[in-house]
């Protein structure tokens, strides 16, 4: 089990029923009003531990959105949500708080804990310039209704082009380090 198999992205919100200027104090309540389907769209195996986590670090508090445990995974999962972009910023923001946890909650049996950034516009760039795609801190966009039909037919053909191309080149790689 990992990471990469739990986080969807983009995570589909519509169910949240939120107005097209919604803020993230209305986000966090529909959430909330909504748990049940909201941990449904992240997947199985999730547990909710805590709400607006507060963590002191020296003179400062600082407050979790979310804080979660993940059964298969045996770890805490630390969750914020973002309005707009994902910005660099928030990486720094999600160390902190996933070094504050492994230090002063994580129990002996658990692995460290992972940090799922969720934003309005994933910032493609900056994602991959940190290396985000790997890592304890992964970052996903979520939508809050569903795009048109065609757009989705259009995005599961590539994704399907994508998963074939890497299937080849993976046959390739076999049949090479097989005949090397």
């Amino acid at each position: 089990m990992s990471p990469d198999l739990v986080f969807r992205d983009p995570s589909v919100l519509d169910f949240l029923g939120l107005r097209p200027d919604f803020s993230e104090a209305e986000l966090e309540v529909s959430i909330l009003l909504e748990l049940e389907t909201f941990l449904l769209e992240l997947g199985q195996g999730f547990s909710v531990v805590a709400r607006q986590k507060r963590m002191s670090i020296g003179a400062d508090d600082y407050y979790l959105d979310l804080l979660f445990f993940h059964r298969r995974l045996r770890a805490l999962v630390a969750i914020e949500r973002k309005l707009g972009r994902f910005d660099a910023r928030d990486k720094g923001q999600m160390e902190l708080y996933l070094r504050w946890l492994d230090k002063h909650e994580r129990q002996r049996d658990e692995n460290p804990p992972l940090g799922f950034i969720l934003c309005a516009d994933r910032n493609e760039e900056q994602i991959e310039l940190l290396e985000l795609t790997e890592g304890s801190v992964r970052v996903a966009s979520y939508l809050t209704e569903l795009p048109p039909r065609e757009l989705l037919e259009r995005e599961l053909l590539e994704s399907i082009k994508h998963a074939r191309a890497r299937a080849i080149a993976g046959e390739g790689l076999a049949l090479t380090d097989a005949g090397g």
